[in-house]
């Protein structure tokens, strides 16, 4: 070959080089102004499998700057092979997204957070239960008489209600419930949400005063997940309609709450009259997504704008693991007037020093529960934080419902949390225009002073049931 075919060979290998790299860039343009006007370039996904999730699960939440609309969102999850799950009507520009790739949820959050146009981005984290420890209740001591009022058969082993002393207590350690029934049993107007592993609505103590959609209120639809059939609540969790309970724990919150009273039935609950309404996001293990507690305060939120009267929201779980979008959905639930009482956690710690969400929010709606047991300690396994944990509330050896018709004691914060829900309902039927900032404030200060918390919780006191009704 002569030198002249050398220099030929050479100028074509230079050209085809250059050309390629050319097209390649040609195409990297092509695809950003496909994915968002030229400005957002598409994520590179590192297929990593993670704990954060079960695969088949929406993996990331995203919010969105104003201005980025749902159009361009979509069109950005499209180009990443991704697709937009869902978007959350009650949070302006939070979108949940799967990613198809199953990539690290991690990565993929990182790599959405640091796109133009997105406020916020982060996995959607597993939540499980605050495991209560459980006792089983004989059937025969359900069903025996007793002669004090209410006529449920078991009211007398329902310290939290009136301690009297039994079992070795300390008479007087209760919320003060007898005395706050002289003025008001609850309502059938109010309902209360328990946002949870679903209820057994057919439960002979719950059935009366189960939530059922009113025949004005029209089924939820959702534009990405589609028409919900929530005659008898919302269930986010599998394909079945219906919220009902498969692991428990939400059926015994729900009977804290409001077990119907004086049916001569079992037990008794805060409220003999209440409606009750099943947010199912939590399976029959015990967890959940932080995605799942969402689609399930989204779905309150919106019953309340259609007329419901949805006034608090009781949530007995949490997780350590900080969610920016799950905080905005709870605030977005106190802007639509909406309490939200949560557990302050079961590992016997500070939440001052390690945080335990959703109770750690600091947000105007948001009241956090510690436990006590029937002598006024704080229960050992309780969490505790003089300024993060703001009331305690009977939450050790506690008699409610259980699936089967069935009762069963358990301890826990998950306890002591419908307490405070179930006063928060009380206090509601006794003054319907009562605004949710004045029945949070109202709550935090009818307590009971109690030594030991001074320094544990911010209120420093046992919410007590009758003062809450006083003022």
């Amino acid at each position: 070959m002569n030198r002249n075919n050398i220099w030929i060979h050479v100028g074509l290998a230079v050209v085809l080089v250059t050309l390629a790299a050319v097209l390649g860039q040609i195409e990297r343009w092509k695809t950003a102004l496909h994915t968002n006007d030229g400005t957002t370039p598409p994520v590179q996904k590192q297929k990593i499998k993670s704990d954060a999730v079960q695969k088949g699960v929406p993996e990331v939440l995203v919010r969105f700057k104003p201005g980025f609309g749902l159009d361009k969102v979509r069109a950005l999850a499209a180009a990443n092979h991704d697709k937009v799950y869902d978007e959350i009507e009650s949070v302006d520009g939070l979108a949940v997204i799967d990613d198809l790739d199953d990539a690290d949820p991690a990565t993929v959050a990182a790599q959405y957070a640091a796109l133009p146009g997105v406020e916020y981005a982060e996995p959607n984290f597993r939540i499980n239960l605050d495991d209560p420890i459980q006792k089983e209740v004989p059937r025969d001591l359900v069903l025996r008489n007793n002669p004090l009022l209410p006529n449920d058969p078991q009211f007398s082993e329902q310290w939290a209600l009136n301690n009297t002393g039994q079992d070795g207590g300390t008479s007087g350690a209760d919320i003060s419930a007898m005395k706050a029934w002289e003025k008001t049993q609850g309502s059938e107007d109010v309902v209360v949400a328990v946002l949870d592993s679903g209820v057994d609505f057919n439960h002979v103590d719950l059935r009366g005063n189960m939530w059922t959609r009113p025949a004005d209120v029209p089924a939820y639809k959702d534009d990405e997940l589609g028409e919900f059939n929530d005659l008898q609540g919302f269930n986010g969790t599998d394909s079945i309609a219906d919220p009902m309970d498969d692991n428990g724990h939400g059926t015994h919150c729900a009977g804290i709450i409001g077990a119907e009273g004086d049916n001569g039935e079992g037990v008794v609950g805060v409220n003999w009259h209440v409606r009750i309404m099943p947010l199912k996001f939590l399976g029959r293990g015990g967890f959940g997504t932080t995605e799942d507690a969402i689609e399930a305060i989204n779905y309150a939120i919106d019953r309340k704008k259609h007329g419901v009267n949805i006034r608090v929201i009781s949530a007995s779980w949490g997780s350590n693991s900080y969610s920016k979008a799950l905080e905005d959905t709870i605030r977005a639930a106190g802007d639509a007037g909406i309490l939200f009482v949560a557990a302050a956690g079961n590992d016997g710690s500070s939440n001052d020093r390690r945080p335990h969400y959703p109770s750690n929010y600091d947000l105007p709606n948001v009241i956090s529960v510690a436990a006590l047991d029937r002598n006024d300690q704080l229960a050992s396994f309780s969490n505790f934080g003089v300024k993060t944990v703001h009331v305690a509330a009977p939450g050790k050896d506690i008699l409610s419902t259980w699936l089967g018709d069935n009762y069963r004691e358990a301890s826990g914060t998950s306890m002591a949390t419908p307490y405070v829900s179930g006063i928060a309902a009380l206090v509601i039927a006794h003054e319907p225009s009562i605004t949710m900032p004045k029945l949070r404030e109202r709550l935090l200060k009818a307590t009971d002073e109690v030594p030991q918390l001074n320094g544990k919780v911010a209120s420093g006191g046992r919410i007590d049931a009758a003062k809450a009704l006083q003022y």
